[in-house]
């Protein structure tokens, strides 16, 4: 080709912006990137920084101070029940509320009504529902950070509006004024729809409250992880083998090995303090037991993974999970 005609690859001229590459089907659109725009823009509102900020100051300490309560601990679901319980009873006051909706779109009855018939009834409990997803959320919500604190303060907002406006409509079809409530229970219904991305971005696009080691299975063989002359006793000690982060701990001769990545929001176990052979997540308290994994208080409702290990040569290796033998899908032995 010719000098100064367009290749691929070619730098854009001064001024211009580069712009997708043709044919690509990555290629980044307006389409494409809204919501993340739209997110980050939510995220530098001031009102809901400082807002985020007092409620942190107020509800922080009073978390920590009762963080060991049984109540608290069944608020988040956690190792009771195997995972969050507030995505779950997300979905109650939704579906109710949806039924208002049809209800109210097929009552071709003008006449006007007072009291509560069958969908004022799934209204009223809709809000009872919404309250107990509520207070759920906001435990949930007391051990978050950063951005997805800021986030699912403004998710929970809108839920509060939406709770208002479904509360009003209950009000105003008691009194008779049924297109009235059928409008508000509407308008309710949309802010809950909003507040219900936010929360689809916390859990599917952040993480928030999914198992950081899920997916953790390496070393597929003995590793060399740590000399064993390095790692002092009664000291979690933080190594790295084949990529995974692992923290060591011996006491009284005997070795663990434990995911150092802790399983609710990521925290490094290793900076965390160790007692009766149980460590506590520095970032939110969570704690695991050494000898297994297994979660002996909250928020984390995944037990974390162990690795076994052995002293060879001195040196201490580990070995991660392997994963189970899979079938060939014809049904014959492979060669």
């Amino acid at each position: 080709m010719r000098p100064g005609s367009d290749q691929a690859g070619d730098p854009p001229a001064a001024g211009q912006k580069a712009g997708p590459a043709i044919g690509s089907p990555f290629a980044i659109t307006g389409l494409d990137a809204w919501h993340g725009d739209l997110v980050a823009w939510l995220d530098r509102l001031d009102w809901l920084r400082t807002l985020s900020d007092r409620l942190t100051a107020v509800l922080g300490p009073v978390r920590e101070r009762h963080q060991d309560n049984l109540v608290l601990e069944l608020m988040h679901g956690g190792r009771w029940v195997g995972h969050p319980i507030h995505p779950a009873l997300s979905d109650l006051p939704i579906g109710l509320w949806t039924g208002v909706m049809v209800l109210d779109a097929m009552d071709r009855d003008p006449a006007p009504r007072r009291g509560i018939d069958a969908a004022g009834m799934l209204s009223a409990v809709g809000i009872l529902a919404a309250g107990a997803t509520a207070l759920t959320g906001l435990t949930d919500w007391t051990v978050s950070d950063d951005e997805d604190r800021r986030v699912g303060l403004l998710h929970g907002l809108l839920n509060t509006v939406a709770l208002g406006l479904q509360g009003a409509s209950l009000g105003t079809r008691m009194a008779g004024r049924r297109s009235t409530a059928s409008a508000l229970g509407a308008a309710s219904l949309t802010v809950t729809a909003a507040a219900g991305y936010l929360g689809g971005h916390l859990v599917f696009t952040k993480g928030v409250m999914v198992n950081r080691v899920a997916w953790t299975v390496g070393p597929r063989r003995w590793t060399r992880a740590l000399q064993e002359a390095d790692l002092p006793d009664d000291s979690p000690t933080a190594v790295e083998a084949e990529g995974r982060q692992i923290m060591l701990y011996r006491h009284r001769g005997h070795l663990y090995a434990i995911d150092n990545i802790c399983s609710h929001a990521g925290g490094l176990l290793s900076r965390g303090p160790v007692a009766d052979l149980t460590v506590t997540c520095p970032l939110h308290g969570s704690r695991f037991a050494l000898a297994d994994g297994c979660v002996s208080r909250g928020p984390a409702s995944q037990p974390q993974p162990v690795l076994p290990t052995r002293i060879r040569n001195g040196w201490i290796e580990v070995r991660g999970s392997l994963p189970a033998p899979r079938r060939p899908a014809t049904g014959r032995k492979q060669p």
